[in-house]
């Protein structure tokens, strides 16, 4: 017990030495455009970004800084009309056999079904943490924003403020969970049509290509490598110590009643051997 708290002591003195607090708010300030050929385009003075997917290819972006605990908000305008095949992904990922990764992937229908959001989420290089959602409007009318908290106590996917899903940290239970790792947020639009709608029945239809997804007000506040004036101790950052409330749970249970549609937790034919060990823990 004792050698545990001086471990985690010795990890949280780490943060606060190389931490400074990052906002964000232009493309051009913000991301590098990774790959796509010409794809991905940032317009409106930095103020938009757009991904597009054809035949031939899709496109990413990554962000120049790379956070460790944070709230990262993006609002997102995905594919319009018939999507089937294309995924678009947003996600935090830090490198290596044994990363971390917080992910939502937007997996494409044909014209009138819901969209599927899946959320994954992988710690020292273990994933198989999937759950999936139909969203309660039609996300390609308008942006709508998706956000990620990350801290000490939990990961919590959001939906326009609402929760969708919560990791909480059981690290005292043998859970691993993402602390060590500094991650970037990235997104990308590519193709999966062997997967991605209805299992892979539907495929990509390439007449409607180029397909694209939009982004904007992409804000990140959290711990970043390097040397700053703030620190995630200030009081500023409630973000760091943020926990629900009632009506957070109230809203998060809405969500998982109504909308979720699958729960690697309850997927008993997929962990013959028993489920994951956080699954077990209330």
């Amino acid at each position: 017990m004792a050698s545990s708290v001086c471990s985690n002591a010795i990890n949280f003195l780490l943060l606060l030495a190389l931490a400074s607090v990052s906002f964000a708010g232009n493309f051009y300030q913000d991301v590098d455009i990774t790959w796509g050929d010409g794809r991905a385009k940032i317009l409106n003075n930095g103020e938009l970004l757009t991904l597009s997917l054809d035949r031939s290819s899709g496109s990413g972006f990554q962000s120049k800084q790379e956070y460790l605990y944070g709230k990262i908000d993006m609002q997102i305008k995905l594919v319009p009309g018939n999507s089937a095949g294309t995924v678009t992904a947003y996600y935090l990922s830090s490198q290596g056999a044994t990363h971390d990764e917080i992910d939502f992937e937007f997996l494409g229908n044909l014209s009138g079904d819901p969209y599927v959001v899946h959320t994954n989420l992988y710690t020292q290089g273990k994933g198989d943490r999937e759950m999936q959602f139909y969203l309660w409007f039609d996300p390609t009318m308008d942006f709508h924003t998706y956000s990620v908290l990350w801290n000490p106590k939990h990961v919590v996917f959001y939906v326009d403020g609402t929760p969708i899903r919560e990791f909480r940290n059981r690290e005292s239970s043998g859970v691993a969970y993402p602390k060590n790792q500094p991650m970037r947020v990235y997104s990308s639009l590519w193709n999966a049509d062997d997967w991605a709608t209805r299992g892979g029945l539907v495929k990509t239809d390439w007449s409607k290509a180029p397909f694209t997804a939009s982004f904007r007000n992409f804000t990140a506040v959290g711990c970043v490598g390097g040397s700053g004036a703030s620190s995630c101790s200030s009081a500023n950052n409630t973000w760091m110590w943020q926990e629900f409330d009632s009506n957070s749970l109230q809203r998060l249970r809405w969500v998982q009643q109504n909308y979720m549609i699958y729960n690697y937790c309850t997927d008993v034919r997929r962990f013959p051997r028993g489920l994951p060990p956080e699954c077990s823990l209330s």
